[in-house]
Protein backbone atom coordinates (compact mmCIF):
# COMPACT_ATOMS: atom_id res chain seq x y z
CA UNK A 1 0.00 0.00 0.00
CA UNK A 2 2.80 2.39 0.95
CA UNK A 3 4.68 1.59 -2.26
CA UNK A 4 1.55 2.30 -4.28
CA UNK A 5 1.12 5.70 -2.60
CA UNK A 6 4.80 6.55 -3.10
CA UNK A 7 4.57 5.53 -6.77
CA UNK A 8 1.52 7.75 -7.25
CA UNK A 9 3.17 10.77 -5.64
CA UNK A 10 6.37 10.15 -7.60
CA UNK A 11 4.43 10.22 -10.86
CA UNK A 12 2.57 13.35 -9.79
CA UNK A 13 5.83 15.05 -8.86
CA UNK A 14 7.31 14.12 -12.22
CA UNK A 15 4.30 15.54 -14.07
CA UNK A 16 4.46 18.69 -11.96
CA UNK A 17 8.14 19.18 -12.78
CA UNK A 18 7.44 18.59 -16.48
CA UNK A 19 4.59 21.14 -16.39
CA UNK A 20 6.89 23.66 -14.67
CA UNK A 21 9.53 23.21 -17.37
CA UNK A 22 6.98 23.63 -20.17
CA UNK A 23 5.39 26.69 -18.54
CA UNK A 24 8.79 28.23 -17.77
CA UNK A 25 9.12 30.34 -20.96
CA UNK A 26 5.61 31.81 -20.57
CA UNK A 27 6.29 32.64 -16.92
CA UNK A 28 9.60 34.25 -17.88
CA UNK A 29 7.85 36.39 -20.50
CA UNK A 30 5.21 37.49 -17.96
CA UNK A 31 7.78 38.39 -15.32
CA UNK A 32 9.92 40.26 -17.85
CA UNK A 33 6.92 42.21 -19.15
CA UNK A 34 6.37 43.61 -15.63
CA UNK A 35 9.95 44.90 -15.29
CA UNK A 36 11.29 48.36 -15.93
CA UNK A 37 13.88 48.77 -18.64
CA UNK A 38 16.72 49.19 -16.12
CA UNK A 39 15.76 45.97 -14.32
CA UNK A 40 15.46 44.12 -17.61
CA UNK A 41 18.94 45.26 -18.56
CA UNK A 42 20.22 44.09 -15.19
CA UNK A 43 18.58 40.65 -15.47
CA UNK A 44 18.95 39.89 -19.19
CA UNK A 45 21.72 42.24 -20.22
CA UNK A 46 24.10 39.33 -20.74
CA UNK A 47 22.09 38.01 -23.71
CA UNK A 48 21.57 41.44 -25.29
CA UNK A 49 24.03 42.94 -27.80
CA UNK A 50 27.40 43.83 -26.16
CA UNK A 51 26.27 42.09 -22.96
CA UNK A 52 28.61 40.25 -20.60
CA UNK A 53 28.24 37.99 -17.58
CA UNK A 54 25.22 35.77 -16.91
CA UNK A 55 21.50 36.30 -17.29
CA UNK A 56 19.18 35.51 -14.39
CA UNK A 57 15.44 35.64 -13.75
CA UNK A 58 14.07 36.80 -10.39
CA UNK A 59 10.95 35.07 -9.06
CA UNK A 60 9.18 38.44 -9.01
CA UNK A 61 10.14 41.88 -10.33
CA UNK A 62 11.70 44.08 -7.69
CA UNK A 63 9.58 47.03 -8.79
CA UNK A 64 6.59 45.71 -10.81
CA UNK A 65 5.17 48.09 -13.38
CA UNK A 66 2.51 48.09 -16.10
CA UNK A 67 4.34 50.73 -18.11
CA UNK A 68 5.16 48.27 -20.89
CA UNK A 69 1.50 47.31 -21.28
CA UNK A 70 0.42 50.98 -21.21
CA UNK A 71 2.89 51.84 -23.93
CA UNK A 72 1.81 48.87 -26.03
CA UNK A 73 -1.96 49.24 -25.62
CA UNK A 74 -2.29 53.03 -25.43
CA UNK A 75 0.55 54.35 -27.57
CA UNK A 76 1.07 51.68 -30.25
CA UNK A 77 -1.86 51.60 -32.65
CA UNK A 78 0.09 49.41 -35.07
CA UNK A 79 -0.26 46.53 -32.60
CA UNK A 80 -4.07 46.67 -32.86
CA UNK A 81 -3.93 46.71 -36.66
CA UNK A 82 -1.69 43.66 -36.79
CA UNK A 83 -3.69 41.86 -34.10
CA UNK A 84 -6.89 42.38 -36.09
CA UNK A 85 -5.11 41.22 -39.25
CA UNK A 86 -4.19 37.99 -37.45
CA UNK A 87 -7.78 37.49 -36.31
CA UNK A 88 -9.18 37.94 -39.82
CA UNK A 89 -6.53 35.86 -41.56
CA UNK A 90 -6.65 33.00 -39.05
CA UNK A 91 -10.46 32.94 -39.04
CA UNK A 92 -10.52 32.86 -42.84
CA UNK A 93 -8.01 30.00 -42.88
CA UNK A 94 -9.94 27.93 -40.33
CA UNK A 95 -13.31 28.41 -42.05
CA UNK A 96 -11.76 27.62 -45.42
CA UNK A 97 -10.00 24.50 -44.15
CA UNK A 98 -13.24 23.16 -42.69
CA UNK A 99 -15.20 23.97 -45.85
CA UNK A 100 -12.62 22.21 -48.04
CA UNK A 101 -11.24 19.58 -45.68
CA UNK A 102 -14.46 18.02 -44.38
CA UNK A 103 -15.92 17.08 -47.83
CA UNK A 104 -12.48 16.00 -49.11
CA UNK A 105 -11.82 13.81 -46.06
CA UNK A 106 -15.31 12.30 -46.30
CA UNK A 107 -14.70 11.41 -49.94
CA UNK A 108 -11.35 9.80 -49.12
CA UNK A 109 -12.84 7.85 -46.25
CA UNK A 110 -16.21 6.70 -47.59
CA UNK A 111 -16.48 7.04 -51.34
CA UNK A 112 -15.55 4.08 -53.54
CA UNK A 113 -13.13 5.09 -56.28
CA UNK A 114 -10.03 3.44 -57.73
CA UNK A 115 -8.02 6.65 -57.69
CA UNK A 116 -8.63 7.75 -54.12
CA UNK A 117 -5.87 5.70 -52.42
CA UNK A 118 -3.22 6.99 -54.79
CA UNK A 119 -4.40 10.56 -54.41
CA UNK A 120 -4.45 10.19 -50.65
CA UNK A 121 -0.82 9.04 -50.71
CA UNK A 122 0.02 12.19 -52.67
CA UNK A 123 -1.71 14.17 -49.91
CA UNK A 124 0.45 12.46 -47.29
CA UNK A 125 3.63 13.26 -49.24
CA UNK A 126 2.60 16.91 -49.56
CA UNK A 127 1.89 17.01 -45.82
CA UNK A 128 5.53 16.11 -45.12
CA UNK A 129 6.88 18.80 -47.46
CA UNK A 130 8.07 21.92 -45.57
CA UNK A 131 6.96 25.41 -46.53
CA UNK A 132 10.37 26.17 -48.08
CA UNK A 133 9.77 23.46 -50.71
CA UNK A 134 6.36 24.80 -51.71
CA UNK A 135 7.15 28.50 -51.37
CA UNK A 136 8.34 29.11 -54.94
CA UNK A 137 5.41 27.41 -56.76
CA UNK A 138 2.96 29.06 -54.35
CA UNK A 139 4.56 32.47 -54.96
CA UNK A 140 4.46 32.04 -58.75
CA UNK A 141 0.81 30.94 -58.62
CA UNK A 142 -0.21 33.84 -56.40
CA UNK A 143 1.76 36.27 -58.57
CA UNK A 144 0.00 34.98 -61.68
CA UNK A 145 -3.38 35.66 -60.07
CA UNK A 146 -2.18 39.05 -58.76
CA UNK A 147 -2.70 38.08 -55.12
CA UNK A 148 0.79 38.89 -53.83
CA UNK A 149 0.73 41.57 -51.13
CA UNK A 150 -2.92 40.92 -50.29
CA UNK A 151 -4.38 38.98 -47.33
CA UNK A 152 -5.53 36.28 -49.77
CA UNK A 153 -1.88 35.38 -50.39
CA UNK A 154 -1.70 34.04 -46.81
CA UNK A 155 -5.24 32.65 -46.56
CA UNK A 156 -5.76 30.76 -49.84
CA UNK A 157 -2.68 28.45 -49.75
CA UNK A 158 -3.43 27.55 -46.12
CA UNK A 159 -7.07 26.74 -46.92
CA UNK A 160 -5.88 23.79 -49.04
CA UNK A 161 -3.42 22.48 -46.44
CA UNK A 162 -3.15 18.69 -46.29
CA UNK A 163 -2.97 18.07 -42.53
CA UNK A 164 -6.70 18.75 -41.84
CA UNK A 165 -7.70 16.33 -44.61
CA UNK A 166 -5.35 13.68 -43.21
CA UNK A 167 -6.69 13.97 -39.65
CA UNK A 168 -10.35 14.07 -40.66
CA UNK A 169 -9.95 11.11 -43.01
CA UNK A 170 -8.73 8.98 -40.12
CA UNK A 171 -11.79 9.99 -38.13
CA UNK A 172 -14.33 9.45 -40.87
CA UNK A 173 -12.96 5.98 -41.60
CA UNK A 174 -14.05 4.98 -38.09
CA UNK A 175 -17.71 5.79 -38.88
CA UNK A 176 -19.52 2.44 -39.37
CA UNK A 177 -20.47 1.76 -42.98
CA UNK A 178 -23.65 0.04 -41.80
CA UNK A 179 -24.87 3.34 -40.39
CA UNK A 180 -24.37 5.04 -43.74
CA UNK A 181 -26.12 2.24 -45.63
CA UNK A 182 -29.11 2.51 -43.32
CA UNK A 183 -29.27 6.26 -43.97
CA UNK A 184 -29.12 5.70 -47.73
CA UNK A 185 -31.95 3.18 -47.53
CA UNK A 186 -34.01 5.81 -45.74
CA UNK A 187 -33.51 8.09 -48.74
CA UNK A 188 -30.88 10.43 -47.25
CA UNK A 189 -28.58 12.20 -49.70
CA UNK A 190 -24.79 12.08 -49.38
CA UNK A 191 -24.73 15.69 -48.23
CA UNK A 192 -27.31 15.07 -45.51
CA UNK A 193 -25.44 11.94 -44.38
CA UNK A 194 -22.27 13.99 -44.04
CA UNK A 195 -24.07 16.79 -42.19
CA UNK A 196 -26.17 14.62 -39.87
CA UNK A 197 -23.85 11.66 -39.33
CA UNK A 198 -20.27 12.35 -40.38
CA UNK A 199 -19.79 15.76 -38.80
CA UNK A 200 -21.36 14.89 -35.40
CA UNK A 201 -19.34 11.67 -35.14
CA UNK A 202 -16.16 13.42 -36.29
CA UNK A 203 -16.41 16.46 -34.03
CA UNK A 204 -13.34 15.33 -32.09
CA UNK A 205 -11.25 15.43 -35.25
CA UNK A 206 -12.76 18.75 -36.29
CA UNK A 207 -11.90 20.21 -32.89
CA UNK A 208 -8.33 18.90 -33.16
CA UNK A 209 -7.99 20.42 -36.64
CA UNK A 210 -9.25 23.82 -35.44
CA UNK A 211 -6.82 23.93 -32.50
CA UNK A 212 -3.78 22.67 -34.40
CA UNK A 213 -4.42 24.98 -37.35
CA UNK A 214 -5.01 27.96 -35.10
CA UNK A 215 -1.72 27.41 -33.28
CA UNK A 216 0.13 27.02 -36.58
CA UNK A 217 -1.27 30.03 -38.42
CA UNK A 218 -1.68 32.38 -35.46
CA UNK A 219 2.08 32.12 -34.95
CA UNK A 220 2.95 31.82 -38.66
CA UNK A 221 5.89 33.90 -39.89
CA UNK A 222 7.20 32.37 -43.13
CA UNK A 223 4.15 32.88 -45.37
CA UNK A 224 3.45 36.50 -44.32
CA UNK A 225 7.13 37.38 -44.77
CA UNK A 226 7.24 35.77 -48.21
CA UNK A 227 3.92 37.03 -49.60
CA UNK A 228 3.26 40.36 -47.83
CA UNK A 229 5.41 43.44 -48.32
CA UNK A 230 2.91 46.06 -47.14
CA UNK A 231 2.90 46.36 -43.34
CA UNK A 232 -0.79 47.20 -43.45
CA UNK A 233 -1.52 43.50 -43.99
CA UNK A 234 1.06 42.08 -41.59
CA UNK A 235 -0.22 39.75 -38.83
CA UNK A 236 0.74 40.22 -35.21
CA UNK A 237 3.37 37.47 -35.47
CA UNK A 238 5.46 39.93 -37.52
CA UNK A 239 5.09 42.71 -34.97
CA UNK A 240 7.77 41.40 -32.60
CA UNK A 241 10.65 41.45 -35.14
CA UNK A 242 9.79 45.07 -35.91
CA UNK A 243 10.29 46.23 -32.30
CA UNK A 244 13.57 48.03 -31.66
CA UNK A 245 16.20 46.74 -29.20
CA UNK A 246 15.42 49.63 -26.86
CA UNK A 247 11.88 48.33 -26.25
CA UNK A 248 12.56 44.93 -24.68
CA UNK A 249 9.74 45.35 -22.15
CA UNK A 250 7.20 46.20 -24.86
CA UNK A 251 8.31 43.14 -26.83
CA UNK A 252 7.77 40.89 -23.81
CA UNK A 253 4.36 42.46 -23.12
CA UNK A 254 3.32 41.89 -26.74
CA UNK A 255 4.59 38.30 -26.60
CA UNK A 256 2.48 37.57 -23.52
CA UNK A 257 -0.67 39.11 -25.00
CA UNK A 258 -0.19 37.10 -28.21
CA UNK A 259 -0.06 33.91 -26.12
CA UNK A 260 -3.45 34.53 -24.49
CA UNK A 261 -5.78 33.67 -27.45
CA UNK A 262 -3.96 30.39 -28.11
CA UNK A 263 -4.02 29.50 -24.42
CA UNK A 264 -7.75 30.22 -24.07
CA UNK A 265 -8.58 28.23 -27.20
CA UNK A 266 -6.54 25.29 -25.94
CA UNK A 267 -8.35 25.35 -22.60
CA UNK A 268 -11.74 25.54 -24.30
CA UNK A 269 -11.00 22.68 -26.70
CA UNK A 270 -8.75 20.54 -24.55
CA UNK A 271 -11.19 17.62 -24.42
CA UNK A 272 -11.67 17.68 -28.19
CA UNK A 273 -7.90 17.87 -28.64
CA UNK A 274 -7.29 14.82 -26.45
CA UNK A 275 -10.06 12.88 -28.18
CA UNK A 276 -8.72 13.84 -31.59
CA UNK A 277 -5.15 12.76 -30.82
CA UNK A 278 -6.29 9.50 -29.21
CA UNK A 279 -8.66 8.53 -32.01
CA UNK A 280 -6.20 9.46 -34.73
CA UNK A 281 -3.66 7.13 -33.19
CA UNK A 282 -5.99 4.22 -32.45
CA UNK A 283 -8.36 4.12 -35.40
CA UNK A 284 -8.06 4.00 -39.15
Amino acid sequence: MLKKILRKWRSRLGLLMLAAVMAGPAVMVLIGSLMRREELRLSFGAVLPDGTGYAFLPLLPYYPTLANYRQLLLQTMEFYVMFWNSVLQTAGILLGQLAVGIPAAWAFAKWRARWKNGLFRVYVVLMMAPFQVLMVPEYLTLYRFRLIDTPYAVVLPAVFATLPVFILTRFFRAVPDELLEAARLDGASELSILAQTGIPLGKGGIGAVVILSFLEYWNGVEAPLAFLQNRVYWPVSLYLPSISEQEEGVALAASFLILIPAFLLFLAGRDWMEEGIANTGLKG
